[in-house]
């Protein structure tokens, strides 16, 4: 009989919590419709409940009516869409995770101070959107160990007028970076280490900018390897975090799968497995796990094995015009 061990911590974080209850709050309070700006968060279940509240999910601010209430998704937008936002007649909440926040604060400050920016992240991402838009020039991405071989430090980056760059091509420059807050861990140090070799005295951020969650739910991951021959991961395929999770077990050789929830479950997968690891992202809610733990016993499964690790006490204050409601 195959056993299941559930990854601890697993699901939602402080930051995703704190999005989802700003919606939540704010439907409450204004009513509906209630406009974000992208999904709140990279969840199908979470979205579509909210989508059935009254809550409208659009890419574009024109589409949003003087007057609305609107919603920065927790991902963050670029300094273009506030001011945008700002310029027009909408209730404005933003619901942008507080880490995400900590790390454009490190892009406008590095960016004043004259630095050549990297952003180590996911093209199209729009985490990185977010971030790469909170300077009017001087930003690099990259995405692989090779990408840093490619980078040019006297071309025009994101944002930059060529014409500028030229005329300061004759000045020493300056070369920080910055992550994605939801990266693999591991696959951001080869990064670093790469980006440190090419541009020795590069200047990275005090600590880590990937987030707690995103590391702690990669490290219960890992501590899972070598106990299972199976993992499961609970996340919607836009989930960044949770592609990571999936890839952490694949690259250590184990099989696994990232579902939306039970009915993604293709019970061949099981066949010849006897311990089956579960985890989610940090925008899976419990509720799915839960459904995918009475689908796996359906199919045969029986013990659970609830598996402990780091004590996760963070907590995201929400904005004060909705605290009193």
């Amino acid at each position: 009989m195959q056993t299941i061990l559930l990854a601890n911590p697993r699901g939602f974080c402080a930051g995703v919590e704190r999005a989802i209850a700003i919606v939540e709050r704010a439907l409450e309070q204004f009513g509906a419709p209630i406009y974000v700006r992208h999904e709140v968060v990279h969840n199908r279940f979470v979205v579509d409940g909210l989508k059935a509240k009254g809550a409208i999910f659009i890419e574009n601010l024109a589409d949003v009516p003087p007057g609305a209430t609107l919603i920065f998704s927790a991902h963050g937008v670029p300094e273009s869409v506030r001011s945008e936002a700002a310029r027009r007649d909408f209730k404005l909440f933003d619901a942008t995770c507080p880490l995400v926040t900590k790390v454009h604060r490190e892009v406008q400050r590095l960016h004043e101070q004259g630095y050549q920016i990297v952003m180590i992240g996911h093209k199209g991402h729009p985490e990185v959107e977010g971030t790469m838009g909170q300077a009017s020039g001087g930003m690099h991405l990259v995405e692989t160990v090779a990408d840093v071989a490619l980078l040019e430090p006297g071309k025009a980056g994101v944002g930059d007028d060529p014409k500028v760059v030229q005329s300061k091509a004759s000045e020493p420059q300056k070369f920080a970076y910055v992550t994605q807050t939801t990266l693999s861990v591991d696959d951001a140090a080869e990064i670093v280490a790469a980006l440190r070799l090419r541009f020795p005295g590069i200047v990275g951020p005090k600590k880590d900018d990937i987030c707690y969650a995103t590391q702690n739910r990669q490290d219960a991951v890992k501590a899972m390897i070598g106990r299972i021959d199976l993992l499961l991961v609970v996340g919607s395929q836009t989930s960044s975090n949770s592609n990571r999770l999936r890839e952490v077990a694949a690259n250590a050789g184990i099989a696994a799968y990232l579902v939306d929830g039970a009915e993604q479950i293709d019970p061949a997968w099981l066949a010849g497995k006897t311990r089956i690891g579960l985890t989610a992202g940090a925008s899976a809610p419990e509720v799915l796990v839960d459904g995918v733990v009475e689908r796996l016993q359906e199919l045969g499964a029986g013990q659970v094995a609830r598996l402990e690790g780091v004590a996760e006490n963070v907590n995201f204050p929400l904005p004060k015009e909705l605290l009193s409601f």
